[in-house]
């Protein structure tokens, strides 16, 4: 049985819950959102794979998950690049924010989620249960989709990526 952080506004332990109950009563609990960018300044993207518990065949940041009861959010998020996409690369903490986003299967994501950048531009080995594909897509390219194709993006992307944006901005090496 999968456990997540529960944390209050500041982003202090609260105690643990089973995470499909967190989802279920909205109960504000620790998340990250990892956004990988490759040498020409192009973000990471994939579309979640269909049979994830919510927001399935959506795109979205490289990845996005929960530290465990016990391990350090940076430790979390560098795993799960892994597990979901087959490799590790040097990630950085740059902002957290606090969202909500309820979902038709009466699921809520209610997160504190730390947001961790990084570089790449090596193979990647997505697993089929949790990406359905991927793509590098340039940051204009992103920004335009964001904003006609809304529907194609998960609830936090729309959150984070203007965030993500303005940080990219600053910070380009392209």
């Amino acid at each position: 049985m999968e456990q997540v952080i529960l944390v209050d506004e500041t982003d202090s332990e609260t105690g643990v819950m089973e995470k499909m109950e967190a989802h279920e009563k909205a109960v504000l609990h620790r998340a990250f959102s990892v956004f990988i960018f490759n040498n020409n300044g192009e973000m990471l993207m994939q579309r979640r794979a269909i049979t994830k518990y919510h927001s399935g065949g959506l795109w979205t940041n490289t990845c996005c998950s929960h530290p465990r009861p016990g391990e350090e959010t940076i430790t979390a998020a560098s795993r799960r690049l892994q597990e979901e996409l087959g490799f590790s690369t040097l990630i950085q903490k740059q902002f957290s924010f606090i969202y909500q986003a309820e979902f038709e299967n009466g699921l809520t994501e209610y997160e504190f989620d730390h947001v961790f950048t990084g570089y790449y531009d090596g193979p990647i080995l997505a697993n089929p249960e949790e990406v359905a594909e991927f793509a590098y897509w340039p940051m204009h390219k992103v920004q335009s989709l964001v904003q006609t194709q809304p529907e194609l993006f998960t609830a936090w992307f729309h959150i984070a990526f203007p965030k993500i944006m303005d940080w990219w901005q600053q910070n380009s090496i392209s």
